[in-house]
């Protein structure tokens, strides 16, 4: 933790869904969202707190997703942008679908099947890498945002690998949540480390 004694509250929001019938891997492609569910971004920003410390990844959709939810009438600063909190990298992988990698034969597919935890698609990172670059950008975050309400609007990959910290969990275990688009997950950084109030919910709004 950042030492701090104030609780630093976390509001892990995945952003709004990205059109995709067939299924791609995105990654870190630079794809945009659908931000059309506006009941849903009104009743968000009646949840949200007003004036968090704003946290995205610098990807379009998370940018969106914000601004989505200023429209629906939430204040919200200008972003702190955090590239250590951007999804997995699936390097090649990206773009495709994982039916097309198998109907193709992909060579490294059979061998990531066995441990996608740990597993690196070609010219990606593991989740598990994953893992300690989102833990230390949110420790790193909390020390600077001491006491605030932090919103940050990042993505599946991420919040998974926030609670795989926040629960001390393995990689294996942090991959069976499962993040929803537009769910939203509560940690509170303490002084006594983290404490969990809620994991991908969409009940709340």
């Amino acid at each position: 933790m950042s030492g701090a004694s104030a609780v630093t509250r976390w509001w892990l929001l995945r952003h709004a869904p990205v059109p995709c019938p067939h299924g791609r891997i995105h990654g870190r492609l630079d794809v945009a969202c659908d931000t059309s569910e506006t009941e849903v971004f009104r009743a968000l920003a009646r949840v949200l707190p007003a004036n968090p410390a704003l946290v995205e990844s610098g990807l379009i959709r998370c940018r969106q997703t914000a601004g989505a939810l200023e429209a629906a009438g939430l204040l919200l600063p200008p972003p702190i942008v955090e590239p250590d909190l951007i999804e997995q990298d699936f390097g090649r992988w990206q773009g495709r679908s994982w039916r097309d990698l198998e109907d193709v034969k992909d060579p490294d597919l059979a061998a990531f099947w066995l441990d996608p935890a740990a597993g690196r698609p070609p010219g990606g990172e593991s989740f598990a890498a994953m893992i300690p670059r989102v833990a230390a950008a949110m420790e790193g975050i909390t020390a600077a945002q001491a006491g605030r309400d932090v919103l940050a609007i990042v993505h599946a990959g991420t919040i998974r690998a926030a609670l795989a910290r926040a629960l001390d969990l393995g990689p294996a275990q942090a991959l069976r949540f499962a993040v929803p688009p537009l769910s939203l997950t509560r940690l509170d950084a303490t002084g006594d480390g983290w404490r969990v109030e809620m994991v991908a919910s969409q009940s709340c709004y």
